[in-house]
């Protein structure tokens, strides 16, 4: 028993069902919802100032702080200790304007640099930037 007119001799039916692939992306769509707040297991919070390009302020007494590779570190030249660059920083913090670069080399470890910025944390330091050398 056959159904349509005799003429045609059992022709393939071209169109894809599209009913199979809509519900395929809605599954995987639920899925990456559900999973891409887990992907993340450390998250920062950080206020960006909302601005269209780069803001500069010449307001701000600015001080640069570097650590070479070794993880030495020196306040505008000056050499000096994780205990002393928290004395200084706590001097220098008081003033609302203060701004903290840190220029740190590319071989020195991550924990080096994280252990500075908890240290300036510590010791007021709310404006903190980092200086990096201009590529191609």
């Amino acid at each position: 028993m056959s159904f349509g007119n005799g003429s045609q001799q059992d022709s393939m039916m071209s169109e894809i069902n599209v009913t199979p692939l809509v519900d395929v992306m809605l599954v995987l769509l639920v899925v990456f919802i559900i999973t891409a707040p887990l992907l993340a297991p450390q998250a920062l919070k950080i206020n960006l100032p909302k601005t269209d390009a780069v803001a500069k302020n010449d307001k701000l007494q600015k001080a640069s702080l570097a650590i070479n590779e070794k993880g030495e570190i020196s306040l505008e030249s000056a050499r000096l200790t994780d205990e002393n660059l928290a004395e200084v920083l706590k001097t220098r913090a008081l003033d609302p304007q203060f701004q903290l670069q840190i220029q740190a080399d590319t071989a020195v470890n991550y924990g080096r640099v994280a252990q500075i910025m908890a240290i300036a944390q510590k010791a007021g330091v709310t404006k903190l930037s980092f200086l990096t050398i201009g590529g191609k």
